[in-house]
């Protein structure tokens, strides 16, 4: 059996000092404010932070760089519209830290390598555009039109536009994306792989089959007057902390909230509100009235257990199905009914793991509750069986006719903060014909149709030899993706890598013969051009479009913005192409707006109506229950549990985030909330199943998954005894991510199976 190991060291496997302490069940209140105001005056300033932090999130100011959740439409909290990680993610953007062509000089790539991601990233803001020549040992300082001619003789020496793969990120505005997208296909490929492969693909997917639009349903009032809010797969405390005064406000409005998540979670528990006297003093609100801790990735079977019961109740009560929107609104409730009936109630709770007098519970609430609100996150969407997970929950909605109404409905909240906005653009590997023919009108031309490379499909590629230039525009693809060995490989491979970056990753020091890392503005940085400030635009997690201004002087003269970066790359590239005024892109972002508007659907008036406060709502016709499905109606999907039967001494992991992290940036070493501190390489495991294995608390082990006769170890990690559900355990990523195969991936939206990985835990000799 081939063994896949970290001896490469593309990651350090080297022991901090840790120190537990027993989690915590209360979020938020004066810790979180403490550690922002740490974390911003470690980096800067504090006049410079304080400034940012001023004018995060309001009206006229800069958008999060970090999540997606919406920000309220009526009033803005001018003590801070942002919370603990927003203020860690702009204390990473506006750092006066840097990394200039002196620091580069001092450190090589092999030294790098030995870095943490944490150190990696506090090094500071990249300054200059950097170079590493074929064979270098370290970047060396290049110009910028040097580097433009580089990419552009990279690209034109290809056999094929097909064997370039241009990457994107969810920091990227709707301006660089739209324009992103335009030179891409300009040059004649698809390959627009984006971290969305990575997180909510699956949501598309399921969303796009059953109600015709791969996007949530809500509104961010629809929280506060709904009846029941069902939290599945996510940890809203730790990944997007401003949903906890959604939260609160629909808790005193006499909503009732369902958490369902292996994990014991603080931020589902209990929230005091930093805005407040009480919360400051420590009082806190209790969040979920009912916690069900499910074995990883029994959702499905847990939801179809909830579906049968109240088809019971419905059977002898009456009035808990809405029948008059399932006839009149929905299509395969009759087959959707029929499936149920293969299945015992009993059998289906067993997979859970939950005890039945809590299922019931839960579908108790449920079937007494006229407008119920699902959310879920990438606990759901990144397991082999993402698609039929979501759609079993879209079937719990269309019984309830909890959709196509106010207070109700479907909202997958995004992870990155213009995920969606860049989606919405353009930036997708298989474009609709609908999208394309409207480029072409607008444009007067012939882009091509062929679907390019997804994430994982682009990995693969560039294994193979057939993805030979990669350009990512933001992100940390090597440390975000599955199967850490076989992507560095893969990226090893390539003749050219281009990295348009805020900061130093992994990604940086692991890369083609020849590599490009280009410094660009982030979101808090002033982008003046022509003398007139621009702003750029992005969309939320409801579908909210509004603007973004940085108000911050970038803390170098060589960077530059994300737009002008894609237009001189496709000046330079696209000689001939003579059709697309790329110097007025650049001369005024009011012309890439007026582009969009002839392009997508929904940008009517686009740079007027952005200028409005608050910005606009995209058009959403499931909202209003209008369904752009085959059959014209919201689809019931007939779906199939498949519980793991898993082998001697195996267990399912999870990967998840610290309280110090957000996707890939590692804010510090620190997971407050789980008891965690100065150490991210733990496995967490119930004592039951500790004692079972023989393991002691922070006994030093190494992890394997055996995938496809291929055995994937990490070495060094700590055993921390955690409440958890019976065979499953969880992890940090990027450390765990060399156990995720490539090969496992979720049916129909091609998604790692970073969620649901079988491992073993083997004791070190």
């Amino acid at each position: 059996m081939k063994e896949v190991d970290e001896v490469e060291k593309l990651m350090p496997e080297e022991m901090l000092e840790i120190k537990l302490s027993n989690p915590i069940e209360k979020a938020v209140g004066m810790p979180a404010v403490i550690s922002s105001v740490k974390h911003v005056l470690a980096e800067m300033p504090a006049s410079r932070g304080f400034k940012a932090l001023n004018y995060l999130n309001q009206f006229d100011g800069v958008d999060c760089p970090g999540c997606a959740w919406p920000d309220p439409d009526d009033e803005r909290s001018a003590l801070g519209e942002y919370c603990e990680n927003g203020a860690k993610a702009i204390a990473e953007e506006a750092t006066t830290k840097l990394v200039t062509p002196d620091f580069f000089a001092q450190h090589s790539i092999e030294e790098m390598l030995n870095w943490t991601d944490y150190e990696l990233g506090k090094s500071g803001r990249i300054t200059h555009p950097m170079y590493l020549p074929q064979g270098g040992t370290h970047y060396q300082p290049i110009k910028w039109d040097e580097a433009f001619n580089l990419i552009a003789r990279n690209l034109n020496q290809l056999n094929s536009p097909h064997e370039a793969i241009f990457y994107t990120s969810g920091r990227t505005s709707n301006e660089a994306a739209f324009l992103y997208q335009l030179f891409v296909r300009s040059f004649g490929t698809n390959n627009l792989p984006d971290c969305s492969n990575m997180c909510h693909e699956s949501s598309g997917v399921a969303l796009g089959e059953t109600i015709g639009i791969g996007k949530g349903t809500v509104k961010l009032e629809d929280f506060y007057h709904t009846d029941l809010i069902i939290i599945a797969g996510q940890n809203p405390g730790t990944n997007h902390p401003r949903m906890l005064s959604a939260l609160k406000k629909a808790k005193r409005n006499g909503a009732k909230i369902i958490a369902i998540n292996p994990m014991r979670e603080a931020g589902l528990i209990s929230y005091a509100d930093p805005q407040t006297a009480s919360g400051l003093l420590g009082q806190y609100a209790p969040l979920a009235d009912l916690y069900l801790q499910v074995k990883i990735n029994a959702d499905l079977s847990l939801f179809k257990a909830i579906a049968k019961i109240i088809q019971k109740r419905q059977k002898t009560d009456g009035n808990i199905f809405d029948l008059s929107f399932i006839k009149d609104h929905t299509h395969g409730y009759e087959e959707y009914i029929k499936c149920l009936d293969e299945y015992s109630i009993e059998e289906l709770i067993s997979h859970t793991g939950l005890d039945s007098k809590d299922v019931y519970e839960a579908a108790d609430l449920i079937a007494l509750k006229p407008n119920i609100i699902l959310c879920w996150a990438m606990g759901w969407t990144q397991h082999k069986n993402a698609v039929e997970t979501i759609q079993e929950g879209v079937n719990l909605l269309l019984l309830k006719g909890s959709i196509g109404k106010p207070f109700a409905g479907a909202c997958p909240v995004r992870g990155h903060s213009n995920v969606q906005g860049d989606r919405t653009m353009g930036i997708y590997e298989k474009p609709p014909k609908a999208f394309l023919d409207r480029l072409d009108e607008v444009f007067d031309t012939k882009f091509p149709r062929e679907n390019g490379f997804d994430t994982v499909d682009a990995i693969l590629a560039m294994k193979e030899g057939k993805g030979k230039v990669f350009i990512a525009m933001g992100g940390n693809y090597l440390s975000a993706t599955p199967d850490t060995v076989l992507t560095a490989n893969a990226l090893r491979n390539t003749n050219l890598t281009v990295q348009i970056s805020t900061k130093l990753n992994r990604s940086h020091v692991v890369h083609g013969s020849e590599a490009l890392i280009l410094p660009c503005f982030g979101r808090t940085d002033l982008d003046i051009k022509n003398e007139v400030k621009q702003f750029v635009t992005v969309e939320d997690s409801m579908g909210v479009v509004h603007q973004s201004n940085g108000n911050l002087n970038p803390t170098s003269d060589q960077m530059l913005s994300e737009v002008e970066i894609v237009v001189r790359i496709a000046k330079a590239t696209l000689k001939k192409n003579v059709k697309i005024n790329w110097d007025d892109y650049l001369n005024h972002y009011d012309h890439i707006r007026n582009d969009i508007e002839k392009s997508i659907p929904g940008f009517n008036d686009y740079n007027k109506r952005v200028r409005q406060k608050g910005g606009f709502y995209l058009p959403n016709a499931a909202r209003y229950n209008e369904y752009n499905t085959g059959t014209g109606k919201a689809n019931f999907t007939v779906t199939t549990p498949e519980p793991f039967n898993l082998n001697k001494g195996e267990m399912i992991m999870m990967t998840v985030r610290s309280h110090d992290q957000f996707n890939t940036t590692i804010y510090g070493l620190n997971d407050r909330y789980r008891g965690i501190t100065n150490e991210r390489r733990v496995i967490f495991v119930n004592e039951m199943e500790m004692k079972k294995r023989g393991l002691g608390k922070l006994e030093k082990v190494n992890l394997v998954s055996t995938y496809g006769g291929i055995r994937r170890i990490v070495h060094n990690f700590l055993v921390i005894p955690y409440n958890l559900p019976n065979e499953c355990c969880a992890s940090y990523f990027p450390e765990t991510n060399p156990l995720v195969p490539i090969t496992e991936t979720a049916k129909k939206s091609n998604t790692p199976i970073s969620k649901s990985v079988i491992i073993t835990i083997e004791k070190q000799s």
